[in-house]
């Protein structure tokens, strides 16, 4: 029988991508070296090529420079956030550092440049640790703008009109409260304007501008309970659909006259082009999701980070003569040999008839199966079709073992009315919603109801430590992945300039203690019975290890069956290959021993 290291994917991927100016390479950052470094490959095929060999950081985001000739990055040192913005050449031995000053986190726009490459368009915490400016660099004179939010508000820049003249800004206050901000060129003394606060107060994601700079493209819920896709024209302030669906859209990009975009169908991806008025005929891709996305003009190519549940996320590209084809080559060699296991859609009932969407992998061998309840994180994400942790599903799959991902309150995909039930109510409606999961699993006579692990990373992991210690049912098994266990301490260890989100999302530490506390799992630590084990990332600036060594302790002195795995040179998730690899492998041989 394989082994987990068998399911590995060949390499990991970063979730960013970008397509050279003229369309003949596609740069992304990939673990292929053991840490995630930036390569290029070309859109014809042929052999990678890496660029950096970055030891200790890890590239984060991605951009060509206009003239094709370089490209600027960001990366930071194991896991820690902090990322610096660096630039290099396609000859160049080694990246050159355009951020100046002390760490702190940096983010660079989607489309970065100017025309002329002559300004870069990024955003830091540099001046407030609680506030983050747009800065403008003059990459010729070595100068900077900067350009200061409202309060409450996280700027993050977009691009610069090809007109040279605005800058789209993104103004953030949650995951469902974002707006478009625009700044001036031609006048210094003018401040950004909320160009969107007249159709409301919702989501509004600015995107990509239209070639002759009379308007960009945004993501908006402007018109319901899922993301449409609209232009927003200058010279009037109206914003006018141009793609509604029943489903969320969740990628857009644009090339001269050619719109691109993708809608997630119950979690799949389906893409859509159309070249003026005209619509875009598409090849096929299988079921799965797109994770970035860039296009060239007349959408040829399309360059996709793409990924299944039965094969892992790989750099592809699409054109009407070649279909779609992979310029990587992740696909670990067992799965030629063995039959990965594709998730069945399933929805299950809820409280007060809710209805919840779900993810149910069942292996290929007879039942009763025992089973892992599997939580995703956030917990404003969603649990989608793909080879998820390192190909660690099709193992377990691979040895017995059946999996129930749902999709509970507060997920991505099904509107905002679901995604917004978490808001202040983390362990409340969502702990319901996996309480009613296990209910399904045991009733369900392909499962095995007294052989139930929960499993989750980050916001799951919380939730995974919240169904130990408060449903009523005698767990096989738990994994927590850098989860909180301590609310109050999340809320005060978040990023500075998270402050206003979580005092929306999760709750305000000064004022909400009590609450939070009453909703955290260490509060009920001594009804955890269960077998743990519970993995950290020693330098995680949002969940301290602190947090984990006292529900460590607690559980120790009682005598629960637990492990602890620290990871001295990790953050918040795995940036070193090895690690992740490591990690994985010993859930696996965790959840075997305590399933089987």
């Amino acid at each position: 029988m394989p082994g987990y290291r068998d399911f590995v994917p060949r390499e990991g991927f970063q979730r960013t991508l970008a397509l050279s100016p003229d369309g003949s390479m596609v740069a992304y950052s990939s673990n292929a070296s053991g840490h995630f470094d930036l390569w290029t490959v070309p859109v014809a095929g042929g052999k990678p090529r890496r660029l950096t060999r970055l030891t200790e950081r890890a590239v984060r985001q991605i951009a060509w420079a206009p003239d094709g000739k370089s490209l600027v990055f960001t990366a930071d040192r194991g896991g820690d956030e902090q990322y610096r913005l660096y630039r290099i050449g396609l000859e160049d031995d080694a990246p050159v550092e355009l951020s100046p000053g002390h760490d702190c986190q940096r983010v660079l726009a989607k489309f970065p440049f100017d025309p002329g490459g002559r300004f870069l368009a990024y955003a830091a915490n540099d001046r407030d640790a609680t506030v983050q400016d747009v800065l403008v660099r003059d990459l010729a004179e070595d100068t900077e703008r900067r350009v200061q939010p409202p309060p409450g508000v996280i700027f993050e820049p977009v691009g610069i009109s090809p007109d040279g003249r605005w800058l789209l800004i993104s103004g953030f206050r949650s995951n469902s409260q974002m707006a478009a901000y625009l700044v001036d060129f031609e006048d210094p003394t003018i401040d950004p304007r909320c160009v969107t606060a007249d159709h409301g107060d919702g989501f509004f994601e600015p995107g990509p501008w239209a070639a002759d700079s009379s308007g960009f493209y945004l993501r908006t819920d402007r018109w319901g309970e899922y993301i449409s896709a609209a232009f927003y024209r200058l010279d009037t302030g109206i914003l006018e659909p141009v793609a509604r669906h029943d489903w969320d859209v969740e990628h857009i990009d644009v090339a001269g006259d050619t719109l691109v975009w993708s809608i997630n169908v119950d979690g799949c991806s389906t893409l859509h082009a159309r070249h003026g008025e005209d619509d875009l005929p598409l090849p096929s891709i299988p079921p799965g999701v797109i994770t970035a996305l860039a296009l060239a003009p007349k959408a040829q190519p399309i360059a996709v980070l793409l990924g299944t549940a039965t094969r892992p996320t790989e750099v592809a590209v699409l054109d009407a003569v070649n279909g779609l084809r992979y310029l990587t080559h992740a696909r670990p060699p067992v799965l030629t040999v063995i039959e990965p296991v594709e998730p069945e859609p399933v929805v299950y009932p809820a409280f007060a008839g809710r209805e919840i969407h779900a993810l149910f992998y069942r292996p290929n061998t007879p039942g009763p199966h025992p089973a892992l309840l599997s939580i995703h994180g956030g917990p404003e994400a969603q649990e989608r079709p793909m080879y998820l942790r390192a190909g660690l599903y099709q193992h377990l799959l691979a040895q017995g073992i059946a999996i129930f991902a749902p999709n509970i309150a507060g997920s991505t995909g099904y509107g905002s009315t679901h995604q917004k039930l978490i808001y202040r109510n983390w362990g409340g409606i969502d702990l319901d919603d996996l309480d009613h999961a296990a209910r399904y699993l045991q009733a369900h006579p392909d499962i095995d109801g007294n052989r139930i692990a929960v499993m989750g990373g980050s916001y799951g992991g919380f939730a995974a430590l919240s169904c130990l210690s408060r449903l009523p049912y005698n767990w096989a098994a738990g994994v927590s992945l850098y989860g909180p266990t301590n609310l109050v301490t999340l809320a005060r260890a978040c990023p500075p300039t998270w402050k206003h989100f979580v005092a929306t999302v999760l709750g305000d530490p000064d004022t909400d203690a009590e609450y939070l506390t009453q909703r955290s799992p260490v509060t009920y630590a001594d009804a955890i019975t269960a077998p743990l084990f519970i993995l950290q990332g020693a330098r995680d600036p949002r969940v301290a290890r602190a947090e984990s060594d006292q529900l460590i302790a607690r559980l120790r002195d009682r005598g629960v069956d637990v492990r602890y795995d620290v990871f001295d040179d990790e953050g918040h998730g795995f940036t070193n290959r090895e690690n992740e690899l490591r990690a994985h492998e010993q859930i696996a041989h965790f959840l075997c021993s305590h399933l089987l």
